[in-house]
């Protein structure tokens, strides 16, 4: 499927903080623009972005944080690559936070929290259909950090946050049909509990989600293929 890109005028060098970069890899690894693996050279992202060498070592190291890029001596930087028991460790995170999660959301929502949260699943639903994959997986992401954002844990709120970028990866390198797999019907089900303030239910409905996402993978699938680091990265301001 063709990505259509909205032409961006590249600031001048003392307008691209480190931020840019740091939220330009990001959002493209969360639409799964930017494959596990994918080399992240210098020179290309300096010149892309328009800014010093310096500037982007500093963005790596922090992406190298957040377990969004790997920095490999004498080769570079590279987005990561999880490994099958990486994979098992970042659902079973998951699950314990997103449970931990729950509960707060449960006593905390409020109906326009609830609206919200109705209106991210009916967009999704809606780029499905289109089969406009990036803002699919964007909008699932959202989804899941609408729910920590509702629980009030800004600690656990960053957790999530990188685990969820990470499991965009795990699933578009051993996914076959490298979808968010994320059910409309799942997400919708977690509202109604949450509306209901069916803590219980909502437990079970969140371990039954992660459960159909890990399941979905295939340790024996190949690397995807994937186009230039131009192509695949748009300019998101810091």
């Amino acid at each position: 499927m063709k990505i259509e890109k909205t032409k961006q005028t590249v600031p001048a060098l003392d307008e691209i903080p480190e931020q840019t970069i740091i939220n330009s890899i990001t959002a493209a690894v969360s639409e799964q623009r930017l494959p596990a693996g994918t080399k992240l050279g210098e020179q290309m992202l300096s010149d892309l972005f328009n800014c010093n060498r310096a500037n982007v070592r500093r963005a790596l190291s922090t992406l190298a944080t957040m377990h969004v890029v790997q920095l490999q001596p004498n080769r570079g930087a590279f987005v990561s690559t999880p490994s099958p028991k990486e994979a098992g460790d970042v659902f079973e995170a998951r699950r314990t936070i997103e449970r931990t999660l729950a509960r707060k959301v449960i006593k905390n929502a409020s109906l326009q929290d609830i609206a919200d949260m109705r209106a991210t699943i009916a967009a999704e639903a809606d780029a499905r259909a289109q089969g406009d994959k990036p803002a699919e997986l964007r909008l699932s992401r959202t989804f899941h950090m609408q729910l920590a954002m509702i629980s009030g844990n800004t600690v656990l709120e960053r957790f999530l946050s990188e685990l969820t970028l990470r499991t965009t990866l795990i699933i578009g390198l051993y996914n076959k049909v490298g979808s968010s797999n994320c059910a409309e019907d799942e997400h919708l089900g977690m509202v109604n509990a949450i509306e209901n303030r069916d803590e219980e239910g909502l437990l079970l409905l969140i371990n039954q989600h992660l459960n159909h996402l890990e399941s979905s993978l295939d340790f024996k699938c190949a690397a995807k293929p994937f186009f230039s680091l131009a192509e695949q990265l748009t300019i998101v301001p810091a």
